[in-house]
């Protein structure tokens, strides 16, 4: 893969990155502001138990989201790492360079196409 591909792929990745680690510090944000209310008693005694359900399908929902953004925040600086390297772009099983249109649609992808769908037929059959 040629620089301006690289760079061009950095940028996409670190766009990402930052987008992840502010979605997270909003949902910590949230997490935190919700423990302190409960540490102050602020819904505990709440004559209203019902919210008390909904604000921990709530908590649980930004557990939740938050689990999900950390391991593709995982992704995304694992292949920011391979960029570095200099095996960004290039596929874990065959080695063959993974096109640019699939890179594009899935910037954090390690497999190309044929061999995504190889891993999910031996998933599939492994269930």
């Amino acid at each position: 893969m040629n620089e301006k591909d690289l760079k061009y792929f950095r940028e996409i990745l670190e766009e990402k990155r930052l987008s992840i680690v502010q979605d997270l510090g909003m949902l910590e944000q949230r997490s935190m502001h919700a423990t302190s209310e409960e540490a102050s008693g602020g819904q505990i005694y709440s004559d209203h138990m019902p919210e008390l359900g909904s604000d921990s399908i709530e908590r649980e929902k930004a557990f939740l989201f938050a689990s999900r953004d950390g391991a593709y925040l995982t992704q995304v600086e694992d292949a920011l790492e391979r960029i570095k390297r200099g095996t960004f772009g290039a596929c874990r099983v065959c080695e063959k360079a993974i096109p640019k249109a699939r890179l594009e649609a899935v910037p954090t992808t390690r497999l190309c196409v044929p061999c995504k769908e190889e891993e999910q037929r031996q998933g599939s059959r492994a269930t």
